[in-house]
């Protein structure tokens, strides 16, 4: 039973400390629109996405008025379109990117996610063509999100996609270099992808979902933040003691909309993904609250260990709060959303280095992190080979987006408006592991993905 000092506190987290539900993501199944007739295939698309997402703008905006909670996004994930791609062979998957755009446009939400491939073990032919046509169909379309899964705990690591993906996305900066190089903005590559992330660009619909799913990502490092400080000079296991409480509180109102969204939708309400994930705006970042625990900023000695307690405390809290987590769920530290992160980017403490070190204990990995333009294509598949290991070995999931700023140096910026906020060319090692990415083949899995 809520009290009044439940609800005045979580007023004032909406109001002073930005909270908010970040997205409510629908998530859609395209497996019974699969023809061999690429017309067909994408009418069917347009029509299913039309017909079950024509009310989730409303739903979400009335939930948001009546409860007096923000929702920022609306969003839209599908099934993996490489699967439909390869019963018509021979045709432009851009075409189904164009379809997804155009329900997008039409159901009017922010993003739609699941242009993607998962080839951790291997590539079939619609795969191969979905991964080729990744940078025109980012270039064409403003609203598309693509992901390509490369590896998995179980299977290894498929180096000769690795070794395509650096390559696709120079090419999907280079494309789109004129509108801030936002292709590669749109472009995730997973090891360990879930099957119900709700958070973009990595989100697609498992063919283990049902045929259609609620899935809702919450958000507050401001409100994390804003509990440690008025705890003062506590000590550490109070410092996971109060995040946990103030997770629980957050992730409690991602349930209540959750559930709300489901019902008036009549949609199975599927997983909360329980993050911290930060935006570009004062008293939103992530950075902060590790600065908060004593950090003077973060990227110091000493911030892969605040990390771990945040993350982990932020799990435990928020998993006795809702019957339903999944997706990521944990602290993200996307570079250019998050203001801590920027800064401390711009300084040079938080380096790509440091910032590896810490997705071996965070939600997902290297994100949106802006590099040279002229950065080698196969020093950007070795950036990925590092970060999946690193999400291979420890059985979670891993991530990179990495952003070449075609035409620009260290020091330069990117600026990419809204949630993605801005962010420094940082600088990158130059040493060459070409001969290590042409060897191709699959980084063999785990002993410890011998489970069964």
């Amino acid at each position: 039973m809520l009290n009044t000092h439940d609800i005045l506190e979580t007023i004032n987290m909406i109001d002073n400390e930005n909270l908010d539900v970040r997205t409510i993501t629908m998530g859609i199944s395209l497996l019974e629109c699969i023809d061999s007739d690429i017309n067909k295939a994408c009418d069917k698309i347009y029509d299913k996405i039309c017909r079950y997402a024509k009310d989730l703008i409303k739903t979400g905006e009335d939930i948001s008025k009546e409860y007096g909670i923000p929702i920022i996004h609306k969003r839209i994930s599908v099934t993996p379109i490489a699967m439909l791609v390869s019963a018509c062979q021979g045709k432009n998957p851009v075409k189904f990117a164009k379809t997804l755009q155009k329900a997008a446009d039409t159901v009017g939400v922010n993003f739609i996610g699941g242009y993607s491939a998962l080839v951790h073990k291997g590539f079939s032919a619609g795969d191969y063509a979905l991964i080729e046509s990744i940078p025109e169909a980012l270039a064409c379309t403003n609203n598309v999100c693509s992901s390509v899964n490369i590896g998995s705990t179980k299977s290894g690591i498929n180096m000769d996609a690795v070794a395509k993906m650096g390559k696709i996305i120079k090419k999907s900066a280079e494309l789109t270099a004129d509108n801030q190089c936002i292709g590669a903005a749109k472009l995730v590559v997973f090891c360990n992808a879930p099957e119900d992330n709700p958070f973009m660009a990595g989100a697609f619909h498992g063919v283990g979902e049902p045929d259609c799913v609620i899935n809702v990502g919450v958000s507050g490092p401001g409100v994390v933040r804003a509990a440690l400080a008025k705890a003062g000079n506590c000590d550490i296991t109070e410092v996971a003691n109060i995040v946990k409480k103030t997770a629980f509180k957050i992730t409690r109102t991602g349930q209540l909309v959750a559930q709300e969204a489901s019902r008036r939708l009549c949609v199975p309400f599927g997983i909360v993904d329980l993050s911290l994930a930060p935006t570009p705006a004062i008293g939103d970042s992530v950075a902060h609250i590790l600065e908060e625990m004593g950090l003077e900023q973060c990227g110091a000695h000493g911030t892969t260990a605040a990390l771990a307690l945040l993350n982990d405390a932020v799990k435990k809290g928020g998993v006795m709060a809702s019957s339903h987590v999944g997706g990521l769920s944990g602290a993200f530290i996307p570079v250019s959303e998050d203001a801590g992160m920027i800064d401390a980017a711009r300084s040079g403490v938080l380096t790509i280095n440091k910032l590896e070190a810490m997705t071996a204990v965070c939600s997902v990995g290297l994100d949106m992190i802006v590099i040279p333009g002229d950065t080698h294509e196969d020093i950007i598949s070795a950036i990925i080979a590092d970060e999946a290991a690193i999400g291979m070995v420890n059985s979670k999931t891993t991530a990179v987006r990495l952003i070449p700023a075609i035409g620009k140096n260290i020091g330069d910026e990117l600026d990419f408006g809204g949630l993605l906020g801005s962010g420094p060319v940082m600088p990158v090692n130059t040493s060459s592991p070409s001969k290590f990415i042409s060897r191709g083949g699959r980084i063999p899995a785990p002993l410890q993905s011998l489970k069964n």
